[in-house]
């Protein structure tokens, strides 16, 4: 099985510590990956609700180019990006389960010199470290494991709904597995997979911002140090409207917010640039166990 590392737009601009901190973890676990080539925007969720053919279409020529890099060997395709990795996993199921779908799908990429036979398996980094890498494997690289560290692992609305591949639906533990894995303490809440406002916090922002500050509270008052995420705009949604959330509701939340191998590479003594700790606008040390 080959991997390539399918970034989206996110993570080369507002989530590039996710990228950076991924890509320093899997080096660390000498888990090779490799980017895949002239790969295009996924379209994301909204796309679908404009024109969702041509929005197959954008996702599949990822799929495409994947298949295409590998010539048909068995290839996994890790999108970090939860958005990114519903829509080709939905663009994938789509045009599998739908004959009509898949043969304008295919016709599509005909134009733009492509072709795709499903070759491809659509993974989500969470997948790839519990269920090939492995905790065993993880756990030899813990240098410096979070003790003491409480953490909310947050995953979002996405990565779990509607496919869930690799996790349970409704409470997932892959990431609190990963959590334990580096020494911290994965904090029992009930908001894991509650939206957190999406896109609403740049269209109707006190709706977003409600939602936000919901699961920041609740994160808070279950004695969580930390917040870890696996989602490029829930961590933005969540770490960077806290100064407009402590307004509006008049309470001084302030807590971490960080992607999960932002947390794996602290424990595996990586240093702090390598993991893009520095972009936090929360840093990661103001927890108390990390200082």
């Amino acid at each position: 099985m080959r991997y390539l590392y399918y970034p989206g737009c996110s993570l080369k601009g507002t989530g590039r510590a996710y990228e950076e901190s991924l890509l320093s973890v899997f080096e660390e676990l000498r888990f090779p990956v490799e980017e895949l080539g002239d790969w295009n925007c996924c379209g994301a969720t909204a796309y679908m609700s404009v024109d969702e053919m041509k929005a197959f279409a954008l996702a599949a020529r990822n799929l495409a180019l994947a298949e295409q890099a590998v010539q048909r060997e068995p290839v996994s395709l890790i999108a970090p990006c939860n958005a990114c990795y519903l829509v080709l996993a939905k663009v994938q199921r789509s045009m599998a389960q739908y004959p009509h779908i898949g043969r304008a799908i295919a016709d599509a990429l005909v134009e733009a010199g492509l072709s795709y036979h499903g070759d491809v398996h659509v993974r989500h980094p969470l997948d790839v470290m519990i269920n090939d890498i492995g905790l065993d494997i993880i756990a030899k690289h813990i240098s410096r494991p979070l003790t003491g560290l409480k953490v909310a692992c947050y995953y979002g609305c996405q990565v779990v709904r509607p496919f869930a591949t690799f996790d349970d639906q409704y409470i997932p533990t892959s990431m609190d597995q990963l959590m334990e894995c580096v020494g911290a303490t994965p904090v029992d809440w009930p908001l894991k997979t509650r939206c957190c406002g999406s896109s609403l916090t740049g269209t109707i922002q006190e709706a977003g911002l409600r939602l936000s500050y919901i699961i920041l509270k609740e994160a808070r008052d279950r004695g969580a140090d930390a917040v870890a995420t696996c989602c490029p705009l829930c961590q933005f949604n969540l770490e960077c409207y806290q100064r407009r959330m402590r307004r509006a509701f008049d309470d001084d939340i302030d807590i971490p917010v960080a992607y999960f191998p932002q947390f794996m590479g602290k424990a595996m003594g990586l240093e702090d640039h390598r993991l893009g700790l520095q972009r936090l606008f929360v840093p990661l040390t103001s927890a108390p166990a990390l200082v």
